[in-house]
């Protein structure tokens, strides 16, 4: 672990290759697991003004989850996330004529529809960033269905955070993008 700012990055986003090979997993971080993506605070109102302009995007799954649910849902934690469909995809995905799941919010971004990508959470995907009151953990989460994004990583030499540059830049930065870049060159 080392620190940049307040925030504590483990050296596996610097160690570890990741490229997302999609034609191999299909989406599967969208529609396994049992909880829905993270959400920060200002996120949950940024997904209920964009909800009208995402929703014909999205399958009628999706919508009745999120019109019985909310465009969010806070858990017994406390935490806030994005619904799920019968406990398993999230309320926001979709799929393309391959069977790959897709996130319809990226749809209604790339077709210039609305002005935001999608959840930082998902942008910043296999990293997961965890705020605490003093500090935040910057960890890369490990996930046998990404496997193929390893592989595809390792091939291309690809190491976790220069895949998700333009998601921590989002999130922390371009300064402090850069001093991750100098910890990393002299790792």
């Amino acid at each position: 672990m080392f620190q940049l700012g307040k925030t504590i990055i483990s050296e596996e986003i610097i160690e570890n290759d990741f490229v997302c090979n999609l034609s191999a997993c299909k989406g599967a971080c969208c529609v396994e697991g049992d909880a829905g993506a993270p959400l920060e605070e200002n996120e949950t109102q940024i997904l209920k003004e964009i909800y009208p302009k995402v929703k014909p995007f999205l399958r009628e799954e999706g919508i009745k989850v999120i019109e019985e649910q909310g465009t969010f849902i806070t858990t017994d934690l406390g935490e806030l996330e994005t619904p799920l469909i019968d406990g398993a995809d999230c309320a926001y995905v979709i799929f393309d004529n391959k069977g790959t799941a897709l996130c319809s919010i990226e749809e209604a971004y790339n077709k210039g529809v609305i002005d935001w990508k999608k959840p930082v959470s998902c942008h910043l995907y296999p990293v997961r960033v965890k705020d605490y009151s003093e500090f935040s953990a910057v960890n890369y989460n490990k996930w046998h269905i990404c496997d193929p994004a390893c592989s595809l990583g390792e091939e291309l030499q690809v190491p976790v955070y220069k895949f998700v540059k333009e998601a921590l830049i989002r999130k922390f930065g371009e300064d402090w993008y850069e001093e991750l870049e100098k910890v990393a060159q002299d790792y």
